[in-house]
């Protein structure tokens, strides 16, 4: 089992994983934790798309199992069973893109510090559904970045619990079936959003210092650079999930995928049956990532961004340690089918070409030799 000298030597080591006999460490500043962070996040709130056709974009955002809450010619928003007002916005416009992600802080005081940061808007009033305050941001890879507080927050929609297990030696499911109804799964909440950047120790920086974020587990290059880090919330005593913010080293920014829970596995499934009896595109699953625990199953929206069903993922409190790990296709999942090529094969259109030069000329982090290196590790 290996040692990584990037845990805290006086935390317990209670996530051992078998993925390297090396000792790792990490040859950059970033990410890490910052002990005195601008405000602390209390959650993801929203994802801000936009999409040529909001009909289509809807079909398939509702047979995922995201529920409509309002719907103009213009503009779409939905949510989960969750007691959030919204968790995603679709805008219409002529091309698809990801433009950015709405990150929930504690007060009115919190939007008063962001907004004291370079090229803030002021705190304003959110015309959205739960309204409530927000202050505008643009993070160093170019994303908007929503921060918002004082949301009225609707009731939670009722879904089925989780099915009762029947262990071996645990009986609890007695003259009783199982028969999960053949339905979309009911998405309790947007758990993860995963960001492709060039600028890595920029952004990292930037969620950590401004958000309070805390790296839970970092996968290096073999000289020690992350490829690849999963954030999760500080909350203190109160645990969070292992990742609410991912990110991955690319030679241009872009949406990597989202991420959204359900109640359990059989949900997982039923999600991928009734996706896949609507015609949707599979990308990859079902099976159970190492990092996070998660069950998952990845599907394709109809303008090809990845959308994740999961259940059953770690969560943390703040105590935890940073851990560290060489990056391989290996370290993704546990069990279940492995990563297809098509999973992380860029997009190398001319478009993206010029970003490529452009970024490997002028972005410190991105080098040829970092990039052959992760193509190699999981091309």
């Amino acid at each position: 089992m290996a040692e990584f000298e990037g845990a805290s030597p006086s935390a317990p080591k209670s996530r051992p994983i078998d993925l390297t006999t090396r000792r790792l460490r990490l040859t950059t500043p970033n990410p890490a934790r910052c002990p005195t962070p601008t405000t602390k996040a209390t959650s993801l709130a929203y994802l801000i798309f936009e999409r040529p056709d909001l009909d289509l974009a809807t079909k398939f955002l509702t047979d995922f199992g995201l529920r409509v809450v309002k719907k103009s010619e213009d503009q779409l928003y939905l949510r989960g069973t969750a007691s959030s007002p919204f968790c995603y916005v679709v805008n219409r416009a002529p091309k698809a893109r990801f433009v950015g992600l709405g990150l929930s802080v504690a007060s009115v005081e919190d939007l008063r510090k962001l907004s004291a940061l370079p090229g803030a808007s002021g705190v304003e009033n959110s015309d959205a559904p739960g309204g409530g305050r927000r202050v505008r941001l643009v993070d160093p890879a170019g994303f908007r970045v929503d921060a918002v507080a004082g949301q009225t927050p609707p009731e939670t929609l009722p879904h089925r619990s989780p099915i009762k297990f029947n262990a071996p030696d645990d009986i609890i499911r007695v003259d009783k079936t199982q028969r999960p109804p053949p339905l979309p799964p009911e998405i309790v909440k947007l758990g993860h959003v995963l960001l492709e950047v060039p600028n890595y120790q920029a952004v990292s920086a930037w969620y950590t210092q401004n958000f309070g974020f805390i790296p839970s587990d970092i996968c290096v290059l073999p000289d020690g650079s992350p490829a690849a880090t999963f954030f999760r919330l500080d909350l203190g005593d109160i645990p969070a999930d292992h990742h609410t913010l991912a990110m991955t080293i690319h030679f241009q920014a872009g949406f990597g995928h989202c991420a959204f829970e359900v109640v359990d596995a059989d949900a997982v499934g039923m999600g991928q049956r009734v996706l896949q009896n609507r015609g949707w595109r599979h990308s990859w699953g079902v099976g159970r990532h190492i990092l996070g625990s998660q069950i998952f199953d990845y599907w394709e929206d109809p303008f090809a961004a990845k959308h994740e069903h999961y259940c059953d993922g770690d969560v943390f409190t703040s105590k935890c340690p940073t851990e560290i790990h060489a990056v391989s296709r290996e370290a993704m999942a546990q069990w279940g089918p492995p990563m297809p090529k098509s999973f992380t094969k860029p997009d190398f259109g001319l478009k993206s070409l010029a970003a490529l030069v452009r970024n490997l000329y002028s972005v410190e982090d991105l080098t040829l030799k970092k990039l052959i290196a992760l193509i190699k590790l999981v091309g």
